[in-house]
């Protein structure tokens, strides 16, 4: 059972200042592999944002901060417009810079040290994730959305980037404390599933179908990990594999053939794919991928231009920067579409390229967790390196149309503040954890 002192082990402070420092070398592999993935990200990243950041005409205190300090320094005098080529990709490198150093103080940080943090994460992700349905930056024309709150100092923030960390801490801190009870009695994983289920509600409510989808799968492979008796996840998993194919089929059948659908099927679920003025932002990209002749709304107008510059690539691409699609043709082309891009500069090899780095990355986050001291470390590390292959797979996924277009970033490639940091913090962690990892 857990104890008090545990539940609240936020508040437990420590003696010493050394206490929360680690000792030993961290894993030179991974770290280099995050270097490189960042590099190449950041180059991609300045070719796939250069002209919707021309068209924008706009700066922020960033990029107006980076402009008054070069005037200060050079007798040349430059002004707002000589910048906007640059905006995102300067936002952008301040971001990695900051989460260079963020990385780094988190890796000299004793990894145990994070187990006292679990559970305050957790409850500030919940409590954000609540804030941003009332409190949030509006769309035009995405009213419904709600995903993003405004921090001072950090900007734009999407509290289920959080939430994807503090849900893999609690449940690496609860179910490391309670392994021997978990193999017992799975009834104790409820409490997990509760904490996954309201998560993933409260996502899905800020019409993030995306995050969604990351929230409940990382949920799952945490329980997956927990030492609970196999047959309930082999049963389970069958379960919603089986209701999961026979949805899509429905779908698919209400939205292409709606007179055979409504045989066996209720009107008003038949009226799913039926697109009106009321019709769902979400449900609308869904329907647009099930009938790839339908456009309600030009919703297939992002996915047909990113399989145009896929397909127009080639085997070696076009060249780095020589892109057409991100001539305002593909939306989005520096955040949700960027490996549409990355396909369409540097090829199928350049493709092969990006994705055979995230393996090695996956590959050499999985040995330390392996290689890890305890059970905590190895979940931590594990929950950390699958959110990353995951998300990397479900932005691959969107682009080439194999599902529905949900709008997922490609990590150390799109472009976005506080994912950057989040991003490097968790890296921080695992390099935390390979100081203390018997890696021989």
């Amino acid at each position: 059972m857990f104890k008090p002192r545990a539940l609240f082990g936020f508040i437990n402070l420590r003696k010493k200042l050394s206490d929360y420092v680690a000792k030993g070398n961290f894993d030179m592999t991974f770290l280099v592999l995050v270097i490189i993935l960042l590099c190449f990200g950041l180059v991609m990243l300045f070719s796939a944002s250069y002209v919707s950041a021309l068209h924008a005409q706009s700066t922020d205190r960033i990029v107006n901060a980076i402009m008054n300090a070069v005037n200060k320094m050079s007798s040349k005098k430059f002004t707002a417009s000589d910048f906007y080529p640059y905006t995102v990709i300067i936002k952008q490198a301040v971001f990695a810079a900051v989460g260079i150093v963020l990385m780094f103080i988190v890796s000299k940080i004793r990894y145990d040290v994070f187990k006292d943090f679990a559970v305050l994460t957790v409850i500030i992700s919940i409590i954000l994730l609540i804030v941003v349905l009332f409190t949030h930056v509006k769309l035009q024309g995405r009213e419904e959305i709600a995903r993003t709150l405004n921090i001072p100092f950090i900007g734009p923030f999407q509290p289920s980037e959080l939430g994807k960390l503090g849900l893999i801490m609690f449940c690496a801190w609860g179910m490391s404390c309670q392994q021997k009870q978990i193999a017992k009695n799975s009834k104790l994983l409820i409490l997990y599933i509760a904490v996954i289920a309201l998560m993933c509600g409260l996502v899905f409510a800020e019409s993030h179908l995306s995050g969604t989808i990351l929230i409940f799968c990382i949920g799952a492979v945490m329980l997956f990990l927990s030492g609970a008796k196999m047959r309930w996840f082999i049963a389970g998993g069958i379960i919603l594999l089986l209701i999961g194919i026979a949805g899509v089929f429905c779908m698919w059948l209400i939205v292409n053939k709606p007179d055979e659908a409504r045989k066996f099927l209720p009107e008003r679920i038949v009226a799913l794919g039926t697109v009106t003025s009321k019709t769902s932002y979400m449900m609308i990209r869904i329907i647009a991928w099930l009938n790839k002749n339908y456009d309600p709304m030009n919703a297939r107008w992002q996915i047909n231009q990113s399989l145009y510059a896929i397909s127009s690539g080639g085997f070696f691409g076009k060249g780095l920067g020589e892109s057409i699609q991100k001539y305002l043709f593909l939306s989005e082309a520096q955040n949700d579409f960027i490996f549409a891009i990355i396909c369409e500069e540097l090829g199928f090899a350049g493709a092969c390229a990006v994705i055979t780095l995230f393996c090695l990355l996956v590959w050499r986050g999985f040995v330390i967790a392996i290689k890890s001291n305890d059970r905590f470390s190895s979940l931590l590390v594990m929950g950390i390196v699958f959110q990353v292959g995951l998300q990397t797979a479900l932005h691959i996924a969107v682009v080439t149309d194999t599902v529905p277009n949900t709008g997922i970033s490609l990590p150390f490639f799109s472009a976005g503040g506080s994912a950057m940091l989040i991003l490097f913090i968790e890296m921080g962690m695992v390099l935390s954890v390979s100081r203390y990892s018997r890696m021989g």
